[in-house]
């Protein structure tokens, strides 16, 4: 099986070697760029399982990047910043970053929130990658929800992570407590509002009414349930 592939986008040289150091050294692929234009061409040719993205780039705005690489990529995109602000990393996990590590950092650390990252969902019961539910399909190989009258919505990595854990577990409360042991990443304030936000976001593409969802339904104080009727395909 070939290893994942990991992109490192960061203009400082020694932080792209020690990243790739310790990466190749526990058996993942690497490509290394110091500029955005150059990452971005090489997604034209190349598909990572992981991207590490560094926000103070020289040639864009990295939310914008990250925001970009959520929606139309489909990779775990992890922020590695030196801004160590809180709400610097709200915004980086609302924009659809799936993980965030403040500079500087442990190698070891990074490498296993990688790990954690792109290890499946803990008790996940299902092996498809398509569901089909209440008149939507998703397909979890090219990020999209599709309805009835065959109109695609694309979703980002990390709010597929969301909607796989519902849809593997339907009509089955799932508290905060579940969702950070199978999601991993951080955790507080900032983990609770990160998925405040993609499950916001999701009822917005279901089309959901903001007052009274049909499908994901909030349990004020213990979590969320799931009320769609699931089959894998």
């Amino acid at each position: 099986m070939t290893a994942p592939l990991v992109t490192i986008l960061d203009d400082e040289p020694a932080i792209r070697t020690i990243l790739s150091d310790a990466l190749q050294e526990a058996g993942f692929r690497t490509l290394s760029f110091s500029r955005a234009a150059a990452f971005e061409a090489a997604l034209n040719t190349h598909k990572p399982d992981v991207c590490l993205v560094d926000l103070g780039l020289p040639d864009t705005d990295g939310l914008a990047l990250v925001h970009r690489l959520a929606l139309e990529q489909g990779a775990t995109v992890i922020i590695i910043s030196g801004r160590a602000q809180v709400q610097d990393k709200i915004t980086g996990l609302e924009l659809g970053a799936d993980d965030y590590i403040i500079k500087p950092f442990d190698p070891a650390e990074v490498v296993a929130r990688i790990r954690v990252r792109l290890r499946s969902p803990k008790g996940a019961k299902s092996k498809g990658r398509v569901a089909v539910f209440n008149g939507w399909t998703a397909s979890f190989d090219s990020y999209t929800l599709t309805d009835e009258a065959g109109q695609n919505t694309p979703f980002s990595h990390a709010e597929g992570e969301v909607l796989r854990l519902f849809l593997d577990a339907p009509k089955r409360l799932i508290s905060r407590a579940q969702m950070q042991e199978s999601l991993g990443g951080g955790a507080g304030d900032s983990f609770d509002r990160a998925m405040d936000v993609r499950i916001s976001r999701l009822r917005t593409k279901l089309r959901e009414d903001p007052k009274n969802p049909r499908l994901i339904k909030t349990i004020y104080g213990a979590g969320y349930i799931f009320l769609g009727d699931v089959r894998w395909t």
